[in-house]
């Protein structure tokens, strides 16, 4: 990597950390373009080299943490499939958390109404952490940890719907539901009795 490449990179991480910033204090809905360069300390011009508008960093923001989560399950290899989900389902929420339940509501809006998002018409963030999720899983029936027969894509909805399940109902208890409590619960309760049956012994 040269060194423009890394100043734009380096540029475009702090578009994202402002943005971020601004938003977990404020809301989607508060502030502006301006708003995010100002705090970010590049010109306004300079959002538009890498963002058409200010819906694009709330997706990239809702990537990047996430991402880190898949890359850590691949120096895992240790784990069982249940430890590696447990795990995958703490790092998520953990990233939920982090970002702020205005973080949180932004990325549930353009699940729920992906229309109203611009170049969001399949639900983007939707579409990239179901695809993340049924990689894991995936993987697992290739490494034999999972049988043949798993039924994957029925597994991943009914683990995404659980995970957006305790997105939406931080959402809408306004901070008072505690995502990863639950999160622990669910997973002790019941990820076992879900996988228990499709685990190779």
């Amino acid at each position: 990597m040269n060194k423009r490449q890394i100043t734009a990179q380096e540029t475009k991480r702090k578009l994202i950390t402002a943005g971020l910033e601004l938003l977990k204090e404020n809301g989607f809905d508060a502030i502006n373009v301006e708003d995010i360069t100002r705090k970010a300390g590049v010109a306004k011009g300079t959002f538009y080299t890498y963002f058409k508008r200010k819906e694009d960093i709330v997706l990239d923001i809702s990537r990047v943490p996430f991402s880190e989560i898949a890359s850590e399950l691949e120096t895992m290899e240790e784990l069982k499939i249940i430890q590696k989900l447990t795990h995958y389902f703490h790092r998520f929420m953990e990233c939920v958390e982090s970002c702020g339940i205005h973080v949180c509501r932004q990325w549930t809006k353009d699940v729920l109404d992906p229309d109203s998002v611009p170049d969001n018409k399949d639900g983007q963030k939707w579409s990239y952490d179901y695809e993340m999720l049924k990689c894991i899983l995936e993987n697992a029936v290739k490494n034999g940890e999972l049988k043949e027969n798993t039924p994957v894509e029925d597994l991943t909805h009914i683990i995404i719907c659980e995970l957006y399940g305790m997105m939406t109902c931080w959402c809408m208890s306004d901070g008072r539901f505690e995502p990863l409590e639950w999160t622990e619960r669910f997973c002790k309760i019941q990820l076992e009795a879900i996988f228990n049956q499709y685990i190779e012994i």
